[in-house]
């Protein structure tokens, strides 16, 4: 289930690499349900729309607030996290949420495109115990973000889905690498249209927990 909160315009400028600052309010709303927290994550949230960028301050700027969405798997948690945030609803550099609605879900029957609400990260340990990272310029990329969602769904107790495929949508004209730097370490993600064909279950789970790695901090929401 997914909820979409609007904010109210920050008071100071928002750094660039705000994803620290989100995933404290994400954790402080969801308190002592956060089960998921250093595992495998099955909610997701976007990074905050509507800002604008200031060369001089390097930083962003929402005059008009911010929009954004939260997606969990467990819908029992959503009442929750909407009491949380009614409760709590301060945020970061002056912005408090102002506004909760619960989005409806797409027809998933006849949908298989999605676009980024944030990044789509993808990272696998080597035998050597280095990190590798992939994005859409990677021919294994589709591969293995079908994994990691076969892997999150086993985690949910779901049965496998063996129609699930997903890939990224290269022809399309405005993707871009993203380079995300959290907790210093540097993340080269893909903001890059997706295409995942399976059951409507399976597409709504995935509409709810992201695909790929590091959803529990902000990357690979879809919408």
């Amino acid at each position: 289930m997914r909820i979409i909160l609007n904010t109210t315009p920050a008071t100071t400028p928002v750094p660039f690499d705000y994803q620290a600052k989100m995933v404290g309010c994400i954790h402080k709303w969801i308190g002592e349900r956060n089960l998921l927290h250093d595992t495998i994550s099955l909610y997701s949230f976007s990074w905050l729309k509507d800002g604008k960028a200031e060369a001089k301050a390097k930083a962003l700027s929402f005059p008009k607030g911010a929009t954004f969405f939260i997606s969990f798997y467990d819908d029992s948690v959503i009442k929750t996290i909407i009491q949380a945030i009614l409760n709590e609803p301060a945020m970061f550099c002056g912005m408090t949420v102002s506004d909760v609605t619960l989005a409806d879900y797409p027809d998933f029957d006849h949908r298989d495109y999605f676009y980024c609400g944030s990044p789509i990260f993808i990272k696998r340990r080597m035998a050597d115990g280095s990190i590798k990272q992939y994005n859409y310029l990677d021919a294994e990329a589709g591969l293995l973000l079908t994994e990691t969602l076969k892997s999150k769904m086993r985690r949910a107790g779901l049965d496998e889905d063996k129609t699930l495929g997903i890939h990224f949508d290269t022809s399309f004209d405005k993707k871009k690498l993203k380079l995300v730097r959290y907790h210093g370490i540097n993340n080269k993600a893909s903001m890059c249209p997706v295409v995942i064909t399976g059951k409507a279950e399976t597409k709504r789970f995935a509409w709810d927990v992201g695909i790929g790695n590091c959803t529990g901090i902000g990357m690979g929401s879809i919408y």
